[in-house]
């Protein structure tokens, strides 16, 4: 699930690790779509420790009984030097940057920030690690970001993060991406296969 609206999303301003509250938009959105992530009686709730991806979490763990566990590695990704300014002056300010992340390129946002294949090496050891802890029959909520969400996901199902660009528009704020774990495979190994995506209140 991707945190609610934040006040720098509603202003279009890069965040990546800067630590934004949700807006009053975003409470609503919670308020809206916590119930529907209840009905999943999710057993885990791992998420982001930046506080709009928190604050989204605890809506839901006050209806489902569950407390939230906080990691790190589900942050959103790194943007570096674009940290806190507004879209438009990112792509005043960094053209070549933006024209090669619009090729497709993985180069690190905002110059001092992450690519997306070491954003993908970190949320996936913490989806592993959850994954691991389930047992048969039970669902996990992860609460993450725009980017680190879809990345998340994708890497489970083992999809090349190029053609996932290529494929699924972004998460919106409050969105979810529903996911199943089906038959393993001859190595013994779990096949997930994504089963919804941008879920929401209207569209679950």
């Amino acid at each position: 699930m991707r945190h609610a609206e934040t006040v720098d999303n509603a202003a279009r301003v890069w965040q990546g690790h800067k630590d934004t509250e949700l807006s009053e938009t975003g409470r609503a959105q919670v308020a809206a779509a916590a119930p529907h992530l209840a009905a999943y009686r999710p057993a885990l709730l791992v998420s982001s420790d930046l506080q709009r991806a928190a604050a989204t979490a605890d809506a839901v763990a006050s209806l489902a009984g569950l407390e939230v566990r906080l990691d790190a590695r589900l942050r959103e990704v790194h943007v570096g030097e674009w940290q806190g300014l507004h879209a438009d002056e990112v792509r005043a300010r960094y053209p070549e940057t933006i024209a090669a992340l619009d090729r497709g390129e993985d180069v690190p946002r905002g110059v001092t920030g992450e690519t997306r294949a070491e954003v993908a090496h970190r949320v996936g050891q913490s989806v592993r690690e959850v994954e691991r802890e389930l047992l048969p029959g039970e669902t996990a909520l992860i609460v993450a970001h725009g980017v680190s969400g879809r990345i998340a996901a994708t890497d489970l199902v083992g999809l090349d993060q190029d053609v996932s660009d290529a494929v699924f528009r972004g998460i919106d704020n409050c969105h979810w991406i529903e996911l199943v774990e089906g038959s393993k495979s001859f190595s013994a190994m779990s096949r997930w296969r994504i089963s919804g995506w941008n879920l929401g209140p209207w569209k679950a």
